[in-house]
This record gives C-alpha cells, sequence and structure tokens, in this order.
C-alpha cells in the first residue's frame, strides 16, 4: 500500500566542522582544528539515518544549485534514500556551522539558506509523496507554516513525527498530530513555556500530553529517555557507550523511533530500539557517516543496562543507547 515506510520533510544542510579545545566566549578567538565539511542538516540526517536501518525512505527538501547541494543529494543517493522530492534552487544551500570539543559536546549555528523557501505550495506538490509513506517525519529548521501544511495534507492513517528543533511555540494544529512529539529538555521547557510544572522529566512529559500530542517522548542524554501517552508515563533506561561526537545522535534516534513505529512497535519498544541507535552514531565522528545500520546496531543488543556494549564495527568507547529491542526497521 505504501511506496515508502518513512517521508522525511526537513532540511539538509552542509556541516562545516571545527574541533576545539574549548568554546570561546563572548569576543575570544580560540584556534581550532582543520575544518571537515559533511553532508548534515536534521532532515537529510533522519533520511539517511532511517535508510541505513533498512527502512524505505524518501526526502522533501531544497538545497541550492551548488557544490554543498551536490554533496546532499550524492550521501541521500548513496545510502538508498529516494531524492526526487528534493528541490533545487531559491537560494544557497543551508549550512551548520558546527564546533566540537574534546568531551564530543557540540554547538550549532545554522545559515538556513534554501530551507527557508521549502514552502506549503512545495508540500501540497507533493501530496502524492505524502500519502504514500507510512510515516512522516518532519523538524523545524524549515519555515513552520510548511510544517503546517504538512500536517493538512497527512493521509487519515499516517503517523506524524515532529522533533521541533530549533525549538518555538507550536499551534495546536501541529501539537494535535504529533504521535509522537520527540523532545529534548530544552525543546520541551521553551514549548511549554509558562505552562512549564515541576523539575521532574515525567512532569514535563505529562504537561506537555495534556497540549495535545497523541504521545511525547523526552530524550535525557545519558539517563535514557522518556515516553508518555494515555497509558502512562514510562522510562526507558541506557546504557553508556564512549562518545567521539554527538553531532547528529538526535536525528538518529528520531528516525530509528519514525520507521519502528512505522513497522509496528510499541512507542516504548521503538524508543528502546532509537536510543541505541543514537547510542552507535556517538560513538564515530560526524553526522550521517556515523549512522549505524541495522547489523552494528545489534552490537549493543547484549549490553544490560548500566553496563559496558560491545561497541559497533567503525568506533568504540560514551553517549547513551539502550539494551532493549532489536532488529531493523
Amino acid at each position: 500500500m505504501y511506496d515508502h515506510d518513512l517521508l522525511v520533510v526537513g532540511s539538509a544542510n552542509a556541516d562545516l566542522v571545527i574541533g576545539v579545545e574549548r568554546r570561546p566566549g563572548a569576543g575570544e578567538t580560540v584556534l581550532g582544528s582543520d575544518l571537515a565539511v559533511h553532508p548534515g542538516g536534521k532532515g537529510a540526517n533522519q533520511a539517511v539515518a532511517a535508510a541505513r536501518l533498512g527502512a524505505r525512505t524518501a526526502l522533501l527538501a531544497r538545497v541550492g544549485d551548488d557544490a554543498h547541494g551536490r554533496l546532499l543529494l550524492d550521501s541521500q543517493r548513496a545510502a538508498g534514500v529516494d531524492t526526487a522530492g528534493v528541490l533545487v534552487g531559491g537560494a544557497p544551500t543551508g549550512v551548520a556551522l558546527i564546533t566540537v570539543d574534546p568531551s564530543g559536546d557540540n554547538s550549532i549555528v545554522v545559515s538556513p539558506g534554501a530551507n527557508g523557501r521549502l514552502t506549503p505550495e512545495d508540500v501540497r506538490a507533493a501530496a502524492g509523496v505524502l500519502h504514500a509513506s507510512r510515516v512522516v517525519s518532519a523538524q523545524l529548521e524549515i519555515p513552520l507554516e510548511t510544517v503546517v501544511e504538512v500536517v493538512r495534507n497527512l493521509a487519515p492513517d499516517c503517523r506524524f513525527v515532529l522533533n521541533p528543533s530549533p525549538p518555538r511555540p507550536l499551534p495546536q494544529e501541529v501539537l494535535a498530530a504529533c504521535d509522537p512529539l520527540i523532545v529534548n529538555e530544552h525543546e520541551a521547557k521553551v514549548i511549554l513555556g509558562d505552562a512549564l510544572v515541576g523539575d521532574r522529566p515525567e512532569d514535563w512529559a505529562r504537561t506537555l500530553l495534556a497540549k495535545g500530542p497523541r504521545s511525547v517522548v523526552v530524550t535525557l542524554g545519558a539517563e535514557g529517555s522518556l515516553v508518555a501517552s494515555s497509558e502512562g508515563v514510562t522510562r526507558v533506561p541506557s546504557v553508556k557507550v564512549a562518545a567521539v561526537d554527538t553531532t547528529g545522535a538526535g536525528d538518529a534516534f528520531t528516525a530509528a523511533l519514525a520507521c519502528r513505529i512505522g513497522a509496528g512497535a510499541s512507542l516504548e519498544e521503538a524508543a528502546s530500539y532509537a536510543s541505541r541507535v543514537g547510542a552507535a552514531a556517538v560513538t564515530r565522528p560526524g553526522a550521517q557517516e556515523s549512522f549505524p545500520t541495522a547489523t552494528e546496531v545489534e552490537a549493543l543488543c547484549c549490553a544490560s543496562p548500566g553496563g559496558n556494549p560491545r561497541t559497533p564495527g567503525r568506533g568504540s568507547g560514551n553517549a547513551s543507547g539502550t539494551a532493549h529491542g532489536g532488529g531493523s526497521c
């Protein structure tokens, strides 16, 4: 019935990455490593991550008619993503300026470029692809009105996944479609605003759920994640791996969760698998090039919560992933 397991509607950026001993303060200059250029952007990252896990994946995005745009298209095609929905032109390809410190933590500034020209009209023109997709995933590195148009064009039985990054207040129409809404601590607090209640993630999850989403996932880094629905709030535990670079880990988590729920997994099962995918990703540098295959994710399946797993084939060493579940998308 469906041509695609997952359609990702979102951003495609060139990631310009510099390693630093520490991030500069205001007015300060620090020296960094040689510049590395990688394909990135939350939408493009999610599409590659899902395709690597075996999901039939398509991307609706916009890139510039430039070298960065060609880099992004090549990366998508190499991963097996259907790029028929990737539009070209209108502005230079978006760029993310990323600094990574020795602990693997990163800071990112994004110039949207062509991402800001992905319009509601583009979504309406792609209605056929939307209706042929089991799950649709979006983020907020594209215009909010474009995400609203995605929600308005979903097929009746399609599941919509939203990671509201960078965070902003969301209209009720979008919140009501989310199943799930996936947020970290910072995103949860921005979306809740004055409605923020309590200091515990469980409080945030329940308050977010009351705002209209059908389900909510709160990611907690090394503490794992929370899943919240009408059935209650459940903690999904984590297992430690040694983080090399956290860039793109959240995108890998979201993609894995989206394709697992499309395959019929429960939200808790999907979050457990997604945490292991994110954990595998942080053991390697970069974003898209760090994303694991389903076989590599299986290397984490024998770890016990809180223990030290076998690390996947392309790297080793501290970020979170859960040790439950298994299999590909």
